[in-house]
C-alpha cells in the first residue's frame, strides 16, 4: 500500500518493471454489483487567475497527454461535464459518480455513466478500451480508495494499453476542494505500480515542474501501461 505522506519527489522517470500481477484479474476493491466513486464536478471554476496562468485555458483537455499512449477509446474515470472526453476517441466512455455531470455529457452526445450504471451496461466489457485516464481525482480519496479504482476499471484496458494518471501541483491543490492529499510523482508511482501497471514515464505539464507552486493548471503527469 502507498504511504500516507506526502512526498515532494519530482523526477522524470524511465520504465518500471511491472509486479508480478495482472490487475485484470484481480478482485475490485468495492462491494458486489457497486464501482468507486470518482468525480471531477468539485473543481472550481478558474475564473481568479492572474499571471501567466491567464495565458492557459481554464481547463486544459490533456489531448497532448493523451497522444502519448494511442489511439483508441478511452475510458475516463471522473469525467466530468465531458471537456476531455469530448476530445477523445469515438468509442470513449466516461464515468462520474454525479448524475448531473453524466447528464450533461449526455447532453453533449457523450457517452457517459455512473459508475453502477456503467457495471450493468454494455460498456463494461473486460479489454474493451485502449486506455484509461483520471485527472484531478486521486488526490481526493484516501490509499484505499485509490487503489480500489484503479484495479476495477484497468481490467478494462487491453493488454499493453495506455493509462494517465493526473494529479495537481501545489498551485492547484491549495485551489482544490479539500483534497485529502498533496499526490506527486511518488505518490502516483506508487499507486500504479500497486494496481500492477508499468510505469512508462512521469512528467510536469504543461510547464516544467517550477511552475507548478503558482500556476494552477500545472499537473504532475504519470503515462503507465497495462502489462501484456
Amino acid at each position: 500500500m502507498p504511504g500516507r505522506t506526502d512526498s515532494s519527489a519530482a523526477t522524470d522517470s524511465t520504465d518500471t518493471p511491472p509486479p508480478d500481477r495482472d490487475p485484470r484479474t484481480a478482485e475490485a476493491a468495492c462491494p458486489t454489483g457497486t464501482a468507486p466513486a470518482a468525480s471531477t464536478v468539485r473543481l472550481p471554476a478558474d475564473e481568479t487567475r492572474r499571471g501567466p496562468a491567464r495565458l492557459l485555458p481554464a481547463r486544459t483537455p490533456y489531448r497532448r497527454q493523451l497522444r502519448r499512449i494511442g489511439a483508441g477509446a478511452v475510458l475516463e474515470i471522473g469525467c466530468g461535464d465531458g471537456d476531455t472526453l469530448a476530445g477523445c476517441a469515438p468509442g470513449s466512455v466516461g464515468i462520474d459518480h454525479d448524475p448531473q455531470s453524466v447528464a450533461r455529457c449526455r447532453a453533449r452526445g457523450l457517452t457517459a455513466y455512473t459508475p453502477d450504471a456503467f457495471l450493468a451496461g454494455p460498456h463494461a466489457r473486460p479489454c474493451a478500451f485502449d486506455a484509461l485516464l483520471t485527472a484531478h481525482v486521486l488526490e481526493h480519496l484516501d490509499d484505499e480508495q485509490v487503489e480500489g479504482l484503479l484495479r476495477a476499471y484497468v481490467r478494462y484496458v487491453r493488454p499493453g494499453g495506455g493509462v494517465l494518471l493526473i494529479t495537481p501541483q501545489e498551485a492547484g491543490h491549495r485551489a482544490g476542494p479539500a483534497p485529502v492529499r498533496f499526490t506527486d510523482f511518488a505518490l502516483l508511482r506508487a499507486f500504479a505500480e500497486s494496481a500492477g501497471l508499468r510505469v512508462r514515464r512521469t512528467y510536469s505539464a504543461p510547464l516544467p515542474r517550477p511552475a507548478g507552486m503558482l500556476l494552477r493548471s500545472n499537473v504532475f503527469v504519470l503515462v503507465g501501461q497495462v502489462p501484456r
